[in-house]
């Protein structure tokens, strides 16, 4: 090596530095851009303090992680998803299974009146049997006397009303029929006659022209009990709607089928009605049957007020009032079996 060799590369070396120069101009302008990540790294400096140590996630990491619309196969079914959410279809609850019909007759129907009645009956006796009785009031009550005027006064009562049913309904619905309809207003004011009169008036002129005995007391007690029955049967025949009445006779039904099938069923309501108002008055007007020697309860009632024996007088008024309730009571069972279940009110 020649001793001018190791001179060759000093000009180099002096070129290469204005290259290392230039580069310090590009070294200096890229200085700050490392400055700027600070301020970044101090904002993210409480972010990571509130984190408390959990390990740092990416967005990517994040994403991934968050649940996805699951197939068809693993949704409920009703389910469906609508720009990725779940929605569930509203079900319609099924409808409740058909209940039977509630039954006409309840248990409190059937058992509280019959109880109270019971009582009155316990209670009586009871008083009765400890209460002093002296020999006229013994007479009254002894001897099977008490059982003897209940049964003829429950014998006045259902024979009376058999023959009021027998006169009254059939002469309602005849009444009620197109050629025999002028008379209603007449046979009206003859039943209301009969009611309108006392029932011991009627029993006396009933004595001075027919006699002493039961049959007399019967045939007052039918007249004054017949107009309740006759009036509501006119009354629930009328009130029929005649369309009914012409579809049932447009269908071929003859008079009679109309009649029995359509408009008899349809009064029902009524015409029993009036059937347990001339019970519970014949119950109460067979207390004068005693009056006209028809026997009944009315004889210890009137044998209590002439001898003044307060304990026959309440025997036999309480034996009277429990018959009035128990017949009525009784009828108001018929009237709800025999009312169709279509006209029940409630």
């Amino acid at each position: 090596m020649s001793p001018d060799s190791p001179s060759n590369p000093g000009p180099s070396q002096e070129n290469h530095g204005p290259a290392q120069a230039n580069h310090g101009p590009a070294q200096a302008n890229q200085g700050p851009p490392p400055t700027n990540p600070g301020p970044a790294r101090s904002n993210h400096g409480p972010a990571r303090n509130r984190r408390a140590g959990r390990p740092a996630r990416s967005a990517r990491t994040a994403r991934s992680e968050r649940p996805g619309p699951s197939s068809d196969k693993d949704r409920p079914p009703g389910e469906h998803d609508v720009e990725g959410h779940a929605f569930r279809d509203e079900e319609e609850e099924p409808p409740p299974p058909p209940s039977g019909p509630r039954p006409r007759i309840t248990w409190r129907k059937l058992v509280v009146l019959p109880a109270a009645l019971v009582v009155i009956l316990a209670v009586t006796y009871l008083w009765i049997t400890h209460v002093h009785l002296d020999s006229i009031a013994r007479n009254s009550l002894t001897g099977g006397n008490v059982r003897l005027r209940w049964w003829q006064h429950v014998k006045l009562t259902a024979v009376s009303t058999f023959w009021v049913l027998i006169i009254a309904i059939p002469l309602g619905i005849a009444l009620t029929r197109r050629g025999l309809r002028r008379g209603a207003p007449l046979v009206t004011a003859i039943a209301n006659i009969g009611q309108a009169t006392p029932a011991i008036g009627l029993l006396a002129v009933l004595v001075i022209w027919l006699g002493i005995g039961p049959s007399t007391a019967v045939i007052g007690m039918v007249i004054y009990a017949v107009l309740p029955v006759f009036s509501n049967t006119v009354a629930g025949l009328r009130a029929i709607d005649p369309n009914l009445v012409e579809a049932s006779r447009g269908i071929g039904m003859s008079p009679m089928g109309t009649l029995t099938k359509v408009e008899l069923p349809l009064a029902v309501p009524l015409i029993l009605a009036g059937v347990r108002t001339a019970l519970v008055l014949n119950v109460g007007t067979a207390t004068l049957a005693t009056f006209v020697g028809g026997g009944g309860l009315g004889d210890l009632i009137t044998s209590g007020i002439q001898t003044q024996r307060m304990p026959v007088l309440v025997l036999g008024s309480v034996l009277t009032v429990v018959l009035a309730l128990l017949v009525d009571w009784l009828a108001s069972l018929v009237e709800v079996a025999l009312t169709p279940r279509g006209l029940e009110v409630g």
